[in-house]
């Protein structure tokens, strides 16, 4: 009888060797340990965010309050009762919903300026050949550097010369043109291919064409985060309406908030009723804008 004896392949693969116990829970712990660390990460920004909001949570609160409650120490973060007359009161005290309405116009308009002037010139820098074009904007963007105190004379001397003091046409103007939203939308059309304004060059399209049919529905997120910043910028602006505004039915809700703590010094809860509504319409704005102002801060610096 004739025996056939089998031989193992050395060149086949070996089986591979099962996990043993020691491998499973060094596995195990790896996976444990990340989750704890994403549990620590969670736990760490939840503390800086509840330390960047306190101010704000004990603004709110305050603005509730009786006045005596209002810097009490330690410090009450729920009153005993609730003043919510206070935000009916102060509409009578000045003409805060005036001061509301100058501040949204103001920003609602030098906004859309500096959107519409801001897309234009970056389109240029970006997208069009011409000689000197990146020393000009070079030179453009260096303007950013130079603080406003150095050319703040110049400039009110120059609004005066043309009566446009005591005016909104004088903030309006000073602020329709802006060095950073220049360089924001730059840096947002080096992302969009330039095979894309070639093809449409070749179909036809003059330069304005692009920019308005084709560029612009392209840049939402960039053009979001740029009137996002200018919209919170022209809101917040103390210096510029307390140079150039002198009569009190043009003034902005941030002058009238000063003119109201100077004349009403003691009631702190009414003083923080109006700051609260002073930073309504700038959360909304934020809240609204919130998704396409990350995307478009974050696109930016893509491509330089």
């Amino acid at each position: 009888m004739n025996t056939t004896v089998l031989r193992k392949d050395s060149s086949a693969p070996a089986d591979p060797a099962p996990i043993g116990p020691s491998a499973e829970q060094h596995v195990r712990r790896g996976g444990a340990v990340a989750v704890t660390g994403q549990i620590a990460l969670y736990v760490l920004l939840a503390v800086v965010a509840l330390a960047v909001l306190l101010p704000f949570i004990w603004m709110l609160i305050s603005s509730v309050k009786d006045d005596r409650d209002v810097f009490t120490v330690p410090i009450q973060w729920i009153p005993e009762t609730f003043k919510w007359s206070n935000f009916s009161g102060i509409w009578t005290r000045v003409p805060f919903a005036a001061y509301l309405g100058n501040s949204f116009f103001l920003s609602v308009v030098i906004t859309f300026l500096q959107v519409l002037t801001g897309s234009f010139a970056a389109y240029g820098f970006a997208k069009m050949r011409f000689p000197g074009r990146d020393l000009l904007f070079t030179g453009y963007i260096a303007t950013i550097a130079v603080p406003w105190q150095a050319y703040m004379v110049p400039q009110y001397v120059i609004m005066q010369k043309l009566g446009l003091v005591n005016s909104y046409t004088s903030l309006i103007l000073l602020q329709a043109f802006g060095a950073f939203g220049v360089f924001l939308m730059r840096q947002f059309y080096l992302t969009i291919p330039d095979e894309i304004s070639e093809a449409a060059r070749l179909d036809g399209l003059t330069e304005y064409g692009i920019w308005a049919r084709i560029v612009l529905p392209l840049s939402k997120p960039a053009l979001a985060s740029l009137a996002l910043l200018t919209f919170v910028n022209t809101w917040n602006d103390y210096m510029g309406p307390f140079i150039y505004l002198t009569d009190n039915r043009l003034w902005t809700v941030q002058l009238g908030l000063r003119a109201f703590i100077g004349q009403y010094d003691a009631e702190s809860a009414m003083i923080m009723t109006g700051s609260v509504l002073s930073v309504v319409p700038v959360l909304a704005v934020f809240l609204l804008g919130q998704r396409y102002f990350v995307q478009g801060i974050a696109t930016t610096g893509v491509k330089g």
